[in-house]
């Protein structure tokens, strides 16, 4: 259709001269020429030297290795760093520390934006207080989130530390616990192994052994009267109802006197002698024996022939109930009475 178009739109159409034709620089490669033909490498064998005479081929460390050589070498190095802190470490000595150390309460999980002043009006309401030891960074000067509130009496720290427990203060939640670095024997911080040092089982020992909340013993106490309830013949028991009712009020987590919000009964008990988890399911094991043995005592276990599975049948197979008793009547099954027989 081009052929048609008028000749000032065919030049538009007209094809461009052909790219001249330039020499290459360098040969191809099939047409290049070497001086010497490709040979084999059989002849420089003897330039090696004798494996005889070489020295033993060194290993290279993985990098699985190196992570675990680099990993050990940090934990011995973390050891003598604690170590050499540990030997320095004296709290009873600390310049810092003033005060009684028995009306000292510890506050940590401070908001950073929390004055001293606003500490002392949440925690005055326990008690007068006698000074605030706000801790700061050496480095920065900024808050480290964590104060001592020391008390004028002793009663009005332990007030403190049973109630100021998860109060909320500026938007955060703050944990109280007693001043541990010179009230408890063989206790460190957490920079220096506390969690090695107090490590029993699964779980650290935080809680104080004498300290027990209400709701732990209330706990305690609704468990063992649920035990003698279970015990007791006049009540209809299941096994399943019996599990239910311990694995529920065995592991039953409660407010705690601890930095822990929430801990198992038996944790708080036992902390120090015998993990809670090992509790319910042992308890539970002696409940579910004790209902089996009465269950089979009040079957009427023991003696006496062959149990059929049919009630109301003596040791001679006459029926106990249909039998008349003196001629006049009968025992009924329903109610035990002495019901008068059918008038003939």
């Amino acid at each position: 259709m081009t052929q048609f178009l008028p000749p000032n739109l065919l030049a538009l159409f007209a094809p461009r001269d052909p790219i001249p034709y330039l020499p290459p620089l360098e040969k191809l490669p099939h047409e290049k020429h070497h001086n010497q033909p490709y040979c084999g490498i059989a002849p420089y064998i003897r330039e090696f030297e004798d494996p005889r005479d070489a020295p033993p081929p060194t290993r290279a460390e993985t990098r699985e290795e190196r992570m675990e050589r680099k990993r050990r070498e940090k934990i011995e190095r973390r050891q003598q760093e604690v170590e050499t802190e540990l030997k320095m470490w004296d709290p009873h000595n600390d310049p810092n520390a003033q005060g009684d150390a028995f009306k000292t309460l510890f506050v940590a999980r401070v908001n950073y934006d929390t004055t001293e002043s606003k500490l002392r009006r949440e925690f005055e309401v326990y008690g007068p207080i006698k000074r605030i030891h706000m801790v700061y960074s050496k480095r920065s000067g900024k808050p480290r989130g964590y104060a001592f509130i020391e008390y004028e009496h002793e009663r009005d720290m332990h007030s403190a530390y049973k109630h100021a427990d998860g109060k909320k203060i500026d938007g955060r939640r703050v944990l109280v616990d007693v001043e541990r670095g010179r009230t408890v024997k063989g206790w460190r911080p957490r920079r220096l192994g506390e969690r090695a040092l107090l490590q029993l089982g699964s779980g650290s020992c935080r809680l104080p052994l004498p300290s027990l909340p209400a709701s732990a013993a209330f706990c305690l106490l609704f468990s063992m009267l649920t035990f003698l309830l279970l015990l007791s013949s006049s009540v209809p028991r299941s096994p399943a109802f019996s599990w239910s009712v311990f694995v529920f009020y065995s592991g039953l987590p409660v407010r705690s006197e601890s930095t822990d919000l929430e801990k198992p009964v038996w944790d708080q008990i036992l902390t120090c002698a015998l993990p809670g988890r090992w509790l319910s399911p042992l308890f539970c094991l002696i409940f579910l024996i004790l209902e089996n043995r009465g269950r089979d005592e009040a079957r009427g276990g023991g003696g006496g022939g062959q149990d059929n599975g049919l009630e109301g049948l003596g040791n001679d197979g006459r029926d106990m109930y249909m039998e008349s008793e003196g001629g006049d009547g009968y025992l009924a099954p329903e109610n035990g009475y002495l019901m008068e027989a059918a008038p003939e």
